[in-house]
């Protein structure tokens, strides 16, 4: 039986292929280029949208941080012209000092500025990307983006273009991504930036017949091409040409960073081997951490701790899936994250181990831990 949603979307394509029919003879229009990331272009966040798929551990959203199409008063649109001109300001002068720094295949932004003065310009480049954020912890240095779907992967012939201006919601790529960035300071007034894209796919949930039940949301691959998108976005917005950008981020990349070490000994001694130093394993880790299911709340460099909250997808209780939340109504509140420690200590010069602790630093001796412990493994051996 077809659900009210498959129901929903066939009666609208059939008005707006109605409406195509009537204005056939009317106009045409030519097919035209477009990027081949464009979050923007889907319009305004238009409110509650059940399109978007819900994060497992998402904090509210400010309004505040909602890109709208226009102002509602005079006075609202002075001041957009006003932070307008000195956005471009802000891009006409640039900072200098900035690069694309690799270790393996992955890439970061190294900016000789310190980082409360770069927070703000990166948080208005999601925003001018078409992106709601929220995350957004100035004292963390840590912003999170919502779930967006990238429009450029719709085929823009002049029949979906029309089709689109008739009903957004029809043409959907059946993708959702969302971005983390992170500022790290590792020397007096100098910033590293990480950009890390999560990815949700939708999938329909067939009967013995092949017919589709529903549709699920569940986790796509990270994508390190849409981060080097980003990244060299990025980098035009803070001042540098968009040749040099992409420059910069397509320079080969450096050999693949050494596989970590899953040690289960017995209780307490899970640990994580890596045979590099503490900078570079501080840095993995982190990004590890950005590309999972865990949100990094807070971070003390110099004793070697990430605090995080984390969402096992079993605690869930719901079999359809791990985005399978879309059309329910309930809280994301109410969905239980456990907070850890994920403690990195230095074994050596070249060696570090990293450990789970629970929330009061006590060793993480429950399954829990080692699952954990292997899905950061994974990560850092990618």
């Amino acid at each position: 039986m077809m659900n009210l949603l498959q129901f929903s979307r066939r009666y609208l394509s059939i008005l707006a292929l109605v409406f195509l029919a009537s204005n056939f003879l009317v106009a045409c229009k030519s097919v035209t280029s477009n990027d081949t990331v464009d979050y923007k272009s889907a319009g305004a966040v238009r409110g509650p949208n059940l399109a978007y798929p819900p994060d497992l551990i998402t904090a509210q959203a400010d309004r505040r941080y909602i890109v709208q199409d226009g102002t509602a008063t005079m006075s609202e649109y002075n001041a957009a012209v006003k932070k307008s001109a000195q956005m471009r300001s802000n891009v006409m002068t640039g900072i200098p000092g900035m690069r694309i720094a690799r270790d393996g295949e992955r890439r970061w932004l190294v900016v000789e500025k310190p980082a409360p003065e770069l927070y703000p310009q990166v948080k208005d480049f999601w925003q001018e990307n078409g992106f709601l954020l929220v995350v957004d912890s100035p004292s963390t240095g840590i912003m999170e983006t919502d779930w967006a779907e990238n429009r450029a992967k719709i085929a823009q012939d002049w029949i979906r273009s029309t089709l689109n201006k008739v009903l957004d919601s029809i043409a959907d790529t059946g993708e959702r991504d969302k971005y983390k960035t992170r500022l790290e300071v590792t020397k007096p007034n100098e910033t590293e930036i990480y950009i890390t894209q999560k990815g949700a796919l939708e999938k329909c949930v067939s009967d013995t017949t092949g017919n589709c039940l529903y549709t699920i949301w569940t986790p796509r691959p990270n994508d390190p091409e849409l981060e080097a998108v980003f990244l060299a976005r990025l980098m035009e917005r803070l001042g540098m040409t968009q040749e040099q950008a992409k420059a910069m981020v397509a320079a080969p990349l450096g050999p693949k960073t050494p596989k970590a070490k899953l040690v289960d000994d017995g209780p307490n001694k899970a640990h994580i081997d890596l045979l590099v130093g503490f900078d570079r394993s501080w840095r993995d880790v982190g990004l590890a951490l950005d590309r999972s299911n865990f949100t990094v709340e807070d971070r003390n460099r110099s004793n070697g701790v990430y605090y995080v909250r984390y969402v096992n997808p079993k605690d869930v209780g719901d079999s359809k899936g791990f985005f399978s939340n879309l059309f329910s109504s309930k809280d994301d509140s109410s969905l239980k994250a456990k907070k850890y420690q994920v403690v990195l200590k230095s074994t050596g010069e070249n060696s570090v181990s990293v450990y789970v602790q629970d929330a009061d630093g006590k060793p993480e001796n429950t399954p829990a831990g080692v699952q954990l412990l292997t899905i950061l493994t994974e990560q850092l051996s990618r």
